[in-house]
């Protein structure tokens, strides 16, 4: 005997080993980017060697570790592929003046002391009729952000009314996958499951409603003149040939996410649409829609306003956001598949006393996962399974469980910049995720309804009550 342990192959963390290695990795993250400000890809790069080092600790080998980043890729491989398909539809809208038409005719309706509260109801209806916040975001949200730069009011406040409603949509839709997920992941029916997060997300949602009329109202001095809307419509006028047609894209893409078809097909026969009126009614020629869904579209109004909005989108112009969900998908794979997230987090229920305690614990798991493997849909499958028997144990009803995961990953996703959702809503809107986060006020004041319900004895459900 040497004295030395001989660590088994795929040894399970301790809770000490499982605790040094999660908070390491959100040391060397807010280090990095925070006070080093290194670039956010090479400091999950440095979190993911740092994890790996940590799993060769347990006794995983080099190929082990690996196949562990490989199978966290793997499975939000459907959310890679709307990335890049997103920055192609973006492209293709602008090109077939869709975007362009959008601005156009609202303009003549648009109203600042409204535009907050209204953005926040549409992407809401939006969401809630077709379940998917992403493709609400990547579609109207790309507009009324750009119209709200256009009125004057700030675009890190209305990318938070924009995805706030995305999500609210989310959450309460039956359609949502996120929400089906949920539910079956805890063992609940899909409809007692919308029901219990209602008692938590319909008050967040009226208050977030007052909330942004408020602050919209403060807007209210903000008018354009006639003169200002010319100069505007002029630009657009210029650069694209106006009539309803131009709708016809986005209208396609709606449809199809109404007839419960899935993201891609959706947006691939909204480009191929986008496309033929670039052609036959913008009259750009073939080679140059091309390089603008490759590249994104370049407008040259001379406008600036205009031209901000105008010259986005492209496959390229998602690469950055894809590459960085890439390296947090690799980051997830490895924590997750080597146990050191369920250690922790089974370390910490065995500490928990009180059902405040318990939801409190399931939502910062939630955030914590989505932090540590970037993808909410991994994050609803592991908190479901993490927490249902001690749901159980306390007599608490699946639905309390599916409520809590949900408010947890559903809602923080969007939140943190590495995260698919984050990735996506950031590349999409054009507004970086530090600065539209404080705006995304459903996500904040529902996590603290939330707890605040449970500590008072409300919206608490039984495994006894129907």
């Amino acid at each position: 005997m040497t004295g030395i342990q001989v660590v088994n192959e795929h040894d399970e963390p301790k809770f000490v080993a499982a605790l040094i290695c999660c908070l390491g990795v959100l040391a060397i993250i807010i280090c990095s980017v925070f006070v080093l400000e290194i670039e956010l890809h090479l400091a999950l790069t440095i979190a993911l060697i740092w994890t790996a080092f940590n799993a060769a600790v347990l006794g995983y080998r080099f190929r082990d570790t690996k196949k562990l980043m490989n199978d966290g890729i793997i499975a939000a491989v459907g959310a890679i592929y709307i990335f890049m398909l997103i920055g192609v539809v973006i492209a293709a809208l602008i090109e077939s003046g869709t975007i362009a038409g959008i601005i156009f005719y609202a303009l003549d309706v648009v109203d600042p002391r409204w535009f907050l509260p209204a953005s926040l109801l549409l992407c809401s209806f939006m969401s809630l009729a077709t379940g998917t916040s992403w493709g609400t975001v990547g579609t109207a949200g790309v507009v009324l952000v750009g119209l709200g730069e256009f009125i004057g009011i700030p675009a890190p406040m209305v990318a938070g009314a924009v995805i706030s409603g995305a999500l609210f949509g989310d959450k309460m839709s039956p359609l949502s996958d996120t929400t089906i997920l949920a539910a079956t992941a805890v063992g609940t029916e899909v409809d007692q499951h919308i029901r219990a997060m209602f008692y938590t997300t319909g008050p967040t949602f009226l208050l977030i409603l007052i909330v942004f009329g408020a602050l919209s109202f403060s807007y209210g001095n903000v008018e354009l003149s006639l003169a200002e809307i010319d100069a505007l419509r002029g630009p657009l006028l210029d650069q694209f040939s106006m009539n309803f047609l131009v709708f016809l894209p986005l209208l396609v893409i709606l449809t199809m996410s109404f007839m419960r078809m899935a993201a891609e097909p959706s947006m691939m026969a909204g480009t191929i649409v986008a496309v033929l009126l670039a052609m036959y009614l913008q009259g750009r020629e073939f080679s140059d829609i091309l390089y603008s869904l490759q590249y994104g579209f370049v407008s040259e109004s001379g406008i600036e306003s205009v031209d901000t909005l105008l010259t986005r989108g492209g496959l390229q112009s998602m690469m950055w956001t894809l590459s960085l969900a890439l390296i947090a998908l690799a980051l997830g794979g490895v924590l997750n598949g080597a146990g050191f997230l369920k250690v922790l987090v089974r370390g910490l229920i065995k500490r928990i006393k009180t059902t405040t305690q318990l939801v409190t614990s399931t939502i910062a798991t939630g955030i914590l996962s989505n932090m540590s493997t970037g993808e909410n849909y991994l994050t609803v499958i592991f908190g479901s399974r993490i927490y249902k028997d001690t749901y159980e144990e306390r007599g608490l009803h699946p639905r309390m469980l599916s409520r809590c995961v949900e408010e947890g990953a559903t809602l923080s996703a969007g939140l943190i910049p590495w995260t698919t959702t984050g990735a996506f809503f950031s590349g999409a809107l054009g507004v970086s995720t530090v600065q539209y986060a404080p705006w995304v006020l459903l996500s904040s004041f529902n996590i603290i309804i939330s707890i605040g319900l449970t500590a008072i004895g409300k919206g608490i459900f039984k495994q006894d009550q129907p």
